[in-house]
Protein backbone atom coordinates (compact mmCIF):
# COMPACT_ATOMS: atom_id res chain seq x y z
CA UNK A 1 0.00 0.00 0.00
CA UNK A 2 1.34 3.44 -0.96
CA UNK A 3 1.92 5.74 1.97
CA UNK A 4 2.35 9.49 2.04
CA UNK A 5 3.93 12.23 4.16
CA UNK A 6 3.19 15.87 4.76
CA UNK A 7 5.82 18.60 4.68
CA UNK A 8 4.93 21.81 6.54
CA UNK A 9 7.10 24.95 6.39
CA UNK A 10 5.95 27.66 8.81
CA UNK A 11 6.85 31.22 7.84
CA UNK A 12 6.01 34.58 9.29
CA UNK A 13 3.54 35.39 6.49
CA UNK A 14 2.32 32.00 5.28
CA UNK A 15 2.53 28.30 6.03
CA UNK A 16 3.56 26.25 3.01
CA UNK A 17 2.38 22.63 2.91
CA UNK A 18 2.92 19.69 0.61
CA UNK A 19 1.72 16.11 0.23
CA UNK A 20 4.47 13.75 -0.95
CA UNK A 21 4.84 10.13 -1.89
CA UNK A 22 7.67 8.18 -0.31
CA UNK A 23 9.48 8.48 -3.67
CA UNK A 24 9.76 12.30 -3.36
CA UNK A 25 6.90 13.04 -5.75
CA UNK A 26 5.08 16.24 -4.76
CA UNK A 27 1.39 15.52 -5.31
CA UNK A 28 -0.12 18.71 -3.95
CA UNK A 29 1.07 21.96 -2.42
CA UNK A 30 -0.80 24.87 -0.92
CA UNK A 31 -0.46 27.74 1.55
CA UNK A 32 -2.48 29.19 4.37
CA UNK A 33 -1.95 32.56 6.10
CA UNK A 34 0.13 32.56 9.27
CA UNK A 35 -2.17 34.06 11.90
CA UNK A 36 0.01 35.87 14.42
CA UNK A 37 -2.76 37.01 16.76
CA UNK A 38 -2.53 36.04 20.42
CA UNK A 39 1.17 35.18 20.16
CA UNK A 40 0.65 32.73 17.33
CA UNK A 41 -1.92 30.64 19.20
CA UNK A 42 -3.85 29.82 16.00
CA UNK A 43 -0.91 28.64 13.86
CA UNK A 44 -0.83 24.96 14.83
CA UNK A 45 -4.64 24.52 15.00
CA UNK A 46 -4.89 26.07 11.52
CA UNK A 47 -2.25 23.64 10.24
CA UNK A 48 -4.14 20.67 11.68
CA UNK A 49 -7.38 21.78 10.02
CA UNK A 50 -5.62 22.26 6.68
CA UNK A 51 -3.91 18.87 6.78
CA UNK A 52 -7.19 17.13 7.54
CA UNK A 53 -8.79 18.96 4.60
CA UNK A 54 -5.96 17.75 2.33
CA UNK A 55 -6.55 14.16 3.46
CA UNK A 56 -10.23 14.51 2.56
CA UNK A 57 -9.33 16.11 -0.76
CA UNK A 58 -7.16 13.13 -1.68
CA UNK A 59 -9.40 10.48 -0.07
CA UNK A 60 -6.70 9.48 2.43
CA UNK A 61 -7.11 8.17 5.95
CA UNK A 62 -4.68 8.15 8.86
CA UNK A 63 -3.26 4.76 7.87
CA UNK A 64 -2.12 6.28 4.56
CA UNK A 65 0.01 8.97 6.28
CA UNK A 66 3.34 7.81 7.69
CA UNK A 67 4.30 11.14 9.26
CA UNK A 68 4.50 14.91 9.27
CA UNK A 69 7.66 16.99 9.04
CA UNK A 70 7.34 20.58 10.20
CA UNK A 71 9.89 23.40 10.04
CA UNK A 72 9.80 26.60 12.07
CA UNK A 73 11.86 29.82 11.97
CA UNK A 74 13.68 29.31 15.26
CA UNK A 75 16.07 27.09 17.18
CA UNK A 76 14.83 23.53 17.73
CA UNK A 77 16.49 21.27 20.30
CA UNK A 78 17.05 17.51 20.08
CA UNK A 79 13.65 16.83 21.68
CA UNK A 80 11.87 18.88 19.02
CA UNK A 81 11.12 21.80 21.34
CA UNK A 82 11.24 25.25 19.78
CA UNK A 83 13.12 27.87 21.75
CA UNK A 84 11.70 31.23 20.74
CA UNK A 85 10.34 32.15 17.33
CA UNK A 86 10.16 35.92 17.56
CA UNK A 87 8.38 36.44 14.25
CA UNK A 88 5.66 33.94 15.26
CA UNK A 89 5.22 35.29 18.77
CA UNK A 90 6.27 31.95 20.29
CA UNK A 91 8.40 31.42 23.37
CA UNK A 92 9.20 27.81 24.26
CA UNK A 93 6.79 25.53 22.38
CA UNK A 94 6.80 21.74 22.05
CA UNK A 95 5.54 21.81 18.48
CA UNK A 96 5.64 18.06 17.99
CA UNK A 97 3.55 17.26 21.05
CA UNK A 98 1.13 20.07 20.30
CA UNK A 99 0.54 18.86 16.75
CA UNK A 100 0.17 15.26 17.93
CA UNK A 101 -2.55 16.42 20.29
CA UNK A 102 -4.33 18.22 17.44
CA UNK A 103 -3.86 15.28 15.04
CA UNK A 104 -3.76 12.20 17.28
CA UNK A 105 -4.45 9.94 14.31
CA UNK A 106 -0.97 10.86 12.93
CA UNK A 107 1.33 10.42 15.94
CA UNK A 108 4.66 10.76 14.10
CA UNK A 109 5.70 14.43 13.92
CA UNK A 110 9.30 15.55 13.32
CA UNK A 111 10.29 19.18 13.96
CA UNK A 112 13.30 21.19 12.81
CA UNK A 113 14.56 24.65 11.95
CA UNK A 114 13.38 26.02 8.60
CA UNK A 115 16.83 26.62 7.10
CA UNK A 116 17.94 23.12 8.09
CA UNK A 117 14.83 21.73 6.40
CA UNK A 118 15.63 23.68 3.23
CA UNK A 119 19.17 22.28 3.24
CA UNK A 120 17.85 18.74 3.58
CA UNK A 121 15.34 19.34 0.79
CA UNK A 122 18.03 20.59 -1.58
CA UNK A 123 20.24 17.61 -0.72
CA UNK A 124 17.38 15.17 -1.24
CA UNK A 125 15.91 16.45 -4.46
CA UNK A 126 17.46 19.79 -5.41
CA UNK A 127 20.78 21.46 -6.09
CA UNK A 128 22.68 19.07 -3.81
CA UNK A 129 21.07 15.87 -5.07
CA UNK A 130 23.49 12.97 -5.31
CA UNK A 131 25.71 14.11 -2.44
CA UNK A 132 25.91 12.82 1.14
CA UNK A 133 26.51 16.12 2.90
CA UNK A 134 25.75 19.77 2.25
CA UNK A 135 25.82 23.18 3.85
CA UNK A 136 23.20 25.64 2.68
CA UNK A 137 23.28 29.40 3.08
CA UNK A 138 19.87 31.05 2.63
CA UNK A 139 20.26 34.69 1.66
CA UNK A 140 16.98 36.51 2.14
CA UNK A 141 15.75 39.20 4.52
CA UNK A 142 18.28 37.65 6.88
CA UNK A 143 20.87 34.92 6.45
CA UNK A 144 20.00 31.41 7.50
CA UNK A 145 21.90 28.19 7.22
CA UNK A 146 21.52 24.46 7.35
CA UNK A 147 24.02 21.64 7.80
CA UNK A 148 23.31 18.09 6.65
CA UNK A 149 25.94 15.40 7.22
CA UNK A 150 25.43 11.81 6.12
CA UNK A 151 21.87 12.69 5.14
CA UNK A 152 21.01 13.88 8.65
CA UNK A 153 20.42 17.43 9.88
CA UNK A 154 22.95 18.72 12.42
CA UNK A 155 20.95 20.55 15.09
CA UNK A 156 23.59 20.88 17.82
CA UNK A 157 23.11 20.58 21.57
CA UNK A 158 20.77 23.59 21.81
CA UNK A 159 19.39 23.78 18.29
CA UNK A 160 21.92 26.46 17.36
CA UNK A 161 23.88 24.56 14.70
CA UNK A 162 23.58 26.11 11.27
CA UNK A 163 22.99 29.67 12.48
CA UNK A 164 25.47 30.75 9.83
CA UNK A 165 24.09 34.26 9.51
CA UNK A 166 25.49 34.97 12.95
CA UNK A 167 29.06 33.96 12.27
CA UNK A 168 31.08 37.11 13.00
CA UNK A 169 32.99 38.21 9.89
CA UNK A 170 33.77 41.86 10.73
CA UNK A 171 35.44 42.77 14.01
CA UNK A 172 35.16 46.54 13.49
CA UNK A 173 31.39 46.78 12.99
CA UNK A 174 29.71 49.35 15.25
CA UNK A 175 26.04 48.72 14.40
CA UNK A 176 24.08 45.97 16.09
CA UNK A 177 22.84 42.90 14.27
CA UNK A 178 19.26 41.77 14.97
CA UNK A 179 20.72 39.11 17.28
CA UNK A 180 22.37 41.75 19.47
CA UNK A 181 25.95 41.10 18.31
CA UNK A 182 28.06 43.14 15.90
CA UNK A 183 29.72 42.11 12.65
CA UNK A 184 27.52 39.12 11.81
CA UNK A 185 27.42 37.82 8.24
CA UNK A 186 23.74 38.75 8.10
CA UNK A 187 24.71 42.43 8.28
CA UNK A 188 26.50 42.17 4.91
CA UNK A 189 25.11 39.19 2.99
CA UNK A 190 21.34 39.39 3.51
CA UNK A 191 19.15 41.39 1.14
CA UNK A 192 18.82 44.06 3.80
CA UNK A 193 22.48 43.81 4.71
CA UNK A 194 23.83 44.31 1.21
CA UNK A 195 21.61 47.40 0.78
CA UNK A 196 22.85 48.76 4.12
CA UNK A 197 26.44 48.13 3.04
CA UNK A 198 25.87 49.84 -0.30
CA UNK A 199 24.32 52.88 1.39
CA UNK A 200 27.33 53.23 3.70
CA UNK A 201 29.72 52.90 0.75
CA UNK A 202 27.78 55.54 -1.19
CA UNK A 203 27.96 57.92 1.76
CA UNK A 204 31.70 57.39 2.11
CA UNK A 205 32.57 58.15 -1.52
CA UNK A 206 31.58 60.32 -4.45
CA UNK A 207 31.71 57.49 -6.99
CA UNK A 208 29.04 57.72 -9.69
CA UNK A 209 26.30 55.13 -9.49
CA UNK A 210 22.73 54.78 -10.72
CA UNK A 211 21.87 53.96 -7.12
CA UNK A 212 22.35 57.63 -6.22
CA UNK A 213 19.38 58.52 -8.42
CA UNK A 214 17.02 56.23 -6.50
CA UNK A 215 15.12 57.26 -3.38
CA UNK A 216 15.57 53.65 -2.26
CA UNK A 217 16.84 50.51 -3.92
CA UNK A 218 16.73 46.76 -3.42
CA UNK A 219 19.34 44.02 -3.43
CA UNK A 220 17.89 42.84 -6.72
CA UNK A 221 18.40 46.24 -8.34
CA UNK A 222 21.96 46.34 -7.05
CA UNK A 223 22.65 42.86 -8.48
CA UNK A 224 21.14 43.91 -11.83
CA UNK A 225 23.51 46.88 -11.97
CA UNK A 226 26.47 44.65 -11.12
CA UNK A 227 25.43 42.24 -13.88
CA UNK A 228 25.44 45.15 -16.32
CA UNK A 229 28.98 45.97 -15.23
CA UNK A 230 28.45 49.14 -13.19
CA UNK A 231 31.69 49.63 -11.28
CA UNK A 232 30.23 50.76 -7.96
CA UNK A 233 27.65 47.95 -7.82
CA UNK A 234 30.41 45.47 -8.67
CA UNK A 235 32.46 46.84 -5.75
CA UNK A 236 29.56 46.27 -3.36
CA UNK A 237 29.07 42.72 -4.60
CA UNK A 238 32.80 42.10 -4.33
CA UNK A 239 32.71 43.04 -0.66
CA UNK A 240 29.63 40.83 -0.18
CA UNK A 241 31.55 37.98 -1.84
CA UNK A 242 34.51 38.43 0.46
CA UNK A 243 32.35 38.20 3.59
CA UNK A 244 30.61 35.12 2.21
CA UNK A 245 33.94 33.56 1.25
CA UNK A 246 35.27 34.04 4.77
CA UNK A 247 32.20 32.50 6.37
CA UNK A 248 32.07 29.57 3.97
CA UNK A 249 35.76 28.78 4.30
CA UNK A 250 35.41 28.71 8.09
CA UNK A 251 32.41 26.43 7.73
CA UNK A 252 34.32 24.13 5.38
CA UNK A 253 37.16 23.89 7.89
CA UNK A 254 34.62 22.81 10.50
CA UNK A 255 32.38 20.30 8.68
CA UNK A 256 33.98 19.85 5.21
CA UNK A 257 30.73 19.28 3.25
CA UNK A 258 30.51 17.64 -0.17
CA UNK A 259 28.80 20.74 -1.56
CA UNK A 260 27.64 24.26 -0.69
CA UNK A 261 24.17 25.35 -1.79
CA UNK A 262 23.20 29.03 -1.98
CA UNK A 263 19.47 29.65 -1.66
CA UNK A 264 17.02 32.30 -0.53
CA UNK A 265 15.64 35.25 -2.46
CA UNK A 266 19.06 36.65 -3.36
CA UNK A 267 20.04 33.41 -5.07
CA UNK A 268 17.56 34.29 -7.81
CA UNK A 269 20.10 36.86 -8.99
CA UNK A 270 21.93 33.86 -10.41
CA UNK A 271 25.53 33.65 -11.52
CA UNK A 272 26.42 37.20 -10.43
CA UNK A 273 26.13 35.94 -6.82
CA UNK A 274 28.35 32.92 -7.40
CA UNK A 275 30.85 35.01 -9.36
CA UNK A 276 31.26 37.23 -6.28
CA UNK A 277 31.59 34.38 -3.77
CA UNK A 278 33.65 31.68 -5.46
CA UNK A 279 36.99 33.53 -5.88
CA UNK A 280 37.07 34.50 -2.20
CA UNK A 281 36.04 31.04 -1.04
CA UNK A 282 38.86 29.54 -3.12
CA UNK A 283 41.28 32.10 -1.64
CA UNK A 284 40.39 31.44 2.00
CA UNK A 285 39.46 27.74 2.07
CA UNK A 286 41.74 25.14 3.61
CA UNK A 287 43.51 23.28 0.82
CA UNK A 288 41.57 20.01 1.09
CA UNK A 289 38.25 21.87 0.74
CA UNK A 290 39.26 24.43 -1.83
CA UNK A 291 37.49 22.64 -4.72
CA UNK A 292 34.19 22.04 -2.91
CA UNK A 293 31.39 22.77 -5.41
CA UNK A 294 29.23 25.84 -4.79
CA UNK A 295 25.85 25.77 -6.53
CA UNK A 296 22.57 27.66 -6.52
CA UNK A 297 19.52 26.08 -4.93
CA UNK A 298 17.00 24.70 -7.40
CA UNK A 299 13.83 24.09 -5.38
CA UNK A 300 13.06 27.73 -4.61
CA UNK A 301 10.35 28.22 -2.00
CA UNK A 302 9.59 24.49 -2.06
CA UNK A 303 12.91 23.49 -0.47
CA UNK A 304 11.46 23.63 3.04
CA UNK A 305 8.51 21.35 2.36
CA UNK A 306 10.77 18.88 0.55
CA UNK A 307 13.10 18.81 3.55
CA UNK A 308 10.20 18.36 5.94
CA UNK A 309 8.89 15.47 3.88
CA UNK A 310 12.32 13.86 3.91
CA UNK A 311 12.44 14.20 7.72
CA UNK A 312 9.08 12.48 7.99
CA UNK A 313 10.41 9.60 5.90
CA UNK A 314 13.65 9.16 7.86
Amino acid sequence: METYVFGVDVGGTSVKMGLFTTQAALLDKWEIPTRLEQDGAFILPDIAVSLRAAMERHSLNAADISGIGIAVPGAVDKAGVVHRCDNLGWGIVDVGEALKTLLPEIPRVIVCNDANAAALGELWNGGGAGYESAVMFTLGTGVGGGIVIGGKIVNGANGGAGELGHVVVEADETELCSCGKRGCLEQYASANGIVRMAQKMLAASDEPSALRNMDSFTARELCDLARSGEYFACRVLDRFGEYMGRAMSSTAATVDPDIFVIGGGMSRAGSVILDAIVPYYRRYAYHVSVKTPIVLASLGNDAGIYGCAKMALS
